[in-house]
């Protein structure tokens, strides 16, 4: 044990003096390897902020919930062409009523359709705001916190009352220095009462965060537009009973829409039943792609970098050629000299890393802060720059200690001088 500590002393007193001694080369040698492991982990990081915010959104989305639309988000597998997608009906409120009248599977179901109006509060004002109608039951189907004030109530969302809540963004944009609850806006040319505002959910994907949202009641919302109209995007979200898989949900669903549009037996489905595992996985193909574009940009820098770290041990080998010589005179062992250049290698090596990643946490910090964005350097991409530095440190520096360990002592010694 202390000759294995002693050993790591004077490997790293080795490796310090290589620096000290080469200063240019050394930096100039582990660039290669900073600029990889910054370009990996960069990569890496963007895509885990990425993934974090995707998997939260799809996370409010209900992952045993299905989604009845007219267009599929798996996209077009040959077994349909484009136009008789097109002319599928989109679902309507009355077969939402007939879903929750038959279906034995489902806890609650609500219809949505949305658009993108002007809400208007005394003298401040919102452009393109997306008003979503909704359906009573759409909080037991749909994850969220309400910051202040409350949900529609069942008899507000029957009558379709004129009332709203506010997404917290557009909350502060309307009312900057006072409480929202109460008060009057306006929104599709009407007066409506302020009764709620939704808890800020951050940057959200699949334009499902409700920040920048006005919802309304959907049987007020059809005072204005026809809800049922294919621009409108309407569609129906379904939640599965405690005990009920999704599978089960949507065979019985499959099974109750067709009865509902009256399909004979042998004619197609004309609806899609969507849930939030097909977004899942088209976003973990995505990832991949992305995480591998990030070896392949970065792996040629540290290719590179490897190089460099081979040639710098080959020059330290030689440079220290008759002390090796003398190490092995005085009875070193081979596997002793082998460790020695080795841990030099690794130690070089990890040094670059850390620089790259030093460069990704500064890079991180800065955009988080002034873009406001969830974007950090986690443990798990710290603890991979540094394996990856390491196995780039022992696989380059390898070769040169091999030979390093394979010297003959007297001819060591020789070259002294």
């Amino acid at each position: 044990m202390i000759l294995f500590i002693k050993l790591i002393k004077e490997g790293a007193a080795f490796a310090v003096n290589s620096v000290v001694a080469n200063k240019l080369r050394t930096v100039l040698t582990l660039l290669g390897i900073t600029i990889g492991i910054f370009a990996i982990i960069s990569v890496f990081s963007v895509v885990d902020s990425i993934e974090r915010q995707v998997r939260t959104s799809i996370e409010a989305l209900g992952d045993n919930v299905v989604y009845i639309q007219k267009w599929p988000w798996g996209g077009f597998d040959g077994e349909y062409r484009w136009w008789d997608y097109m002319s599928r009906p989109v679902p309507e409120l009355q077969e939402l009523e007939e879903l929750q009248r038959r279906s034995q599977s489902i806890e609650a179901a609500a219809f949505l359709a949305s658009t993108n109006r002007r809400v208007e509060y005394l003298g401040a004002s919102a452009d393109n705001v997306p008003v979503i109608g909704v359906s009573d039951d759409y909080d037991l189907v749909r994850n969220f916190d309400m910051y202040d004030g409350r949900f529609f109530s069942p008899l507000e969302s029957a009558s379709g009352r004129n009332v709203a809540i506010l997404g917290y963004d557009l909350a502060e944009n309307l009312f900057p220095n006072t409480d929202p609850i109460g008060r009057t806006i306006k929104v599709f040319g009407h007066n409506t009462t302020v009764v709620g505002v939704f808890e800020q959910e951050g940057l959200g994907g699949f334009g499902q965060s409700h920040d920048n949202t006005l919802v309304i009641p959907i049987q007020y919302m059809s005072q204005f537009i026809n809800v049922s109209q294919d621009r409108f995007s309407p569609f129906i979200m379904a939640k599965a009973l405690p005990g009920i898989s999704n599978e089960e949900m949507i065979d019985e669903l499959t099974g109750v829409m067709r009865s509902i549009r009256r399909l004979p037996p042998l004619a197609d489905n004309n609806f899609s039943l969507n849930e939030t595992d097909l977004l899942t996985e088209g976003f973990a193909g995505i990832f991949a792609i992305v995480n591998l574009a990030g070896w392949i940009i970065g792996g040629f820098s540290i290719l590179v970098g490897g190089f460099g770290i081979a040639n710098i041990m080959f020059v330290s080998v030689r440079e220290r050629t008759s002390i090796i010589g003398i190490q092995k005179a005085l009875g070193a062992k081979n596997y002793l000299i082998l460790w020695q250049f080795l841990f030099e290698a690794v130690l070089l090596s990890v040094m670059g890393g850390s620089v790259g990643l030093i460069l990704v946490f500064t890079g991180t910090a800065i955009v988080s802060n002034v873009f406001d964005i969830d974007f950090m350097l986690s443990a798990g991409n710290i603890m991979l720059g540094i394996n990856v530095s390491a196995i780039i440190g022992l696989v380059s520096g390898f070769v040169p200690a091999w030979s390093a360990a394979r010297l003959d002592p007297v001819e060591a010694i020789r070259s002294t001088g």
